[in-house]
């Protein structure tokens, strides 16, 4: 299942997180801990994001960028806490990675380097989850067939997504 309307805007995250200048549309809506919160108009109205960027990634793959964890709002097309992972590695074709927060296992979809909530229904429970957890353990297969474990502080997701969700 291809989501194409957040395919554009994985790349205007991945945009604004490398190269802040330019991506001169997204403006920092603050800096939460290990989370940060921005805004930027995508063409079709606003859209925030509150991300972060794994405190670990174990084994490192064969090529690996740095990878990021998102929630995302955007008014204009109804949508609250979407999550996203850009992960900085390539997934294995077909393959589905799991977000885990607190014990809670949400299964995420995956195509090239990112990943979706397979059921975009989850999203405020996960958003929920995040807010209430300590850690967020995204784990995936890569194309090269390795199982790889990110591990996401959520020390400051309470108040990134508040950011968002009073900007959006």
């Amino acid at each position: 299942m291809i989501r194409r309307s957040a395919l554009p805007l994985a790349t205007l995250l991945v945009l604004a997180a490398l190269a802040p200048a330019q991506a001169q549309s997204a403006r920092v809506l603050g800096d939460f801990r290990d989370w940060s919160s921005y805004a930027a108009d995508d063409g079709g109205g606003t859209v925030c994001f509150a991300m972060t960027k794994p405190k670990s990634t174990e084994p490192t793959p064969e090529g690996y960028s740095e990878g990021y964890a998102y929630i995302t709002n955007r008014p204009g097309e109804d949508v609250v806490n979407e999550f996203n992972v850009v992960a900085g590695y390539t997934f294995q074709t077909g393959s589905m990675a799991v977000a885990n927060v607190g014990g809670q296992e949400f299964p995420l979809f995956t195509q090239s380097d990112a990943a979706w909530l397979d059921d975009a229904g989850q999203a405020a429970n996960l958003a929920a989850a995040i807010r209430s957890g300590s850690t967020l353990v995204i784990t995936g297969t890569s194309a090269a067939g390795t199982e790889v474990v990110q591990t996401f502080s959520l020390s400051g997701a309470t108040a990134a997504q508040q950011a968002i969700g009073a900007e959006c």
